[in-house]
């Protein structure tokens, strides 16, 4: 990256040169590919079948953790999400609101991670939006990211569908990511080595749902744990 600031104004939000150099630099180096488009909306061929679309936002608090960082995890949050539903994850927008003054190293940090998820579930990053906020009206850098998905043949999922008598599988250890950002804020003044293992899982869960159809509820525990989920 060869960038003329190191760090985010409020003119790479204004919508001029500074934009167009924040959007090729950072943005469009990480994130092309044949349908990522500069204009207002990305046209899409759309396949055949149930389709699911799942939105959400990125606050976290630090951005950077062990195990990953806000990038990362807005990725990995909407595909799961579609991923619960038996969708495999086609196309996704990203919106980001940056703070003034964040370091632009970061911000491509946080791109390049963006990418190396993209990549790994197969997902493409097709249209984006970039605002900046004065310094103090965020903190560090707000991803919001919408994500659409073409669901599996004869899969249906959702939590209505549980029914008494079920098994309730967890595949893996219970409260790790949590536990990794409260131990970043250094809140308590505690020392662990805890490391998030925040991750896409649409290729795990296809897998289950290829060896297991009938497969009627998958929830992705994020806030509130398994306790909420359950």
């Amino acid at each position: 990256m060869n960038m003329i600031h190191d760090t985010v104004t409020l003119a790479h939000g204004a919508g001029g040169k500074q934009t167009s150099e924040l959007i090729e630099k950072v943005f469009r180096a990480h994130f092309e590919n044949p349908l990522f488009t500069p204009d207002d909306a990305a046209v899409l061929e759309i396949p055949a079948g149930r389709l699911a679309m799942s939105t959400d936002g990125f606050i976290v608090s630090p951005a950077f953790f062990p195990g990953g960082n806000i990038g990362k995890l807005s990725i990995c949050g909407t595909v799961n999400d579609l991923a619960c539903m038996g969708a495999q994850p086609l196309y996704m927008t990203c919106a980001f609101v940056i703070e003034e003054g964040f370091p632009m190293a970061k911000l491509e940090e946080i791109a390049a991670a963006m990418e190396k998820t993209a990549a790994e579930t197969g997902v493409k990053i097709v249209a984006g939006d970039t605002k900046v906020a004065g310094k103090g009206q965020v903190d560090g850098v707000f991803i919001t990211t919408t994500a659409i998905g073409r669901i599996m043949d004869g899969v249906k999922t959702g939590g209505a569908l549980a029914r008494p008598g079920d098994c309730v599988i967890v595949t893996g250890d219970v409260g790790r990511h949590g536990c990794t950002i409260l131990l970043a804020r250094d809140d308590f003044g505690i020392e662990a080595d805890v490391t998030s293992d925040c991750a896409p899982l649409w290729k795990a869960v296809q897998n289950v749902l290829t060896a297991a159809p009938d497969t009627h509820v998958i929830r992705d525990a994020t806030r509130g744990g398994v306790g909420t989920v359950l």
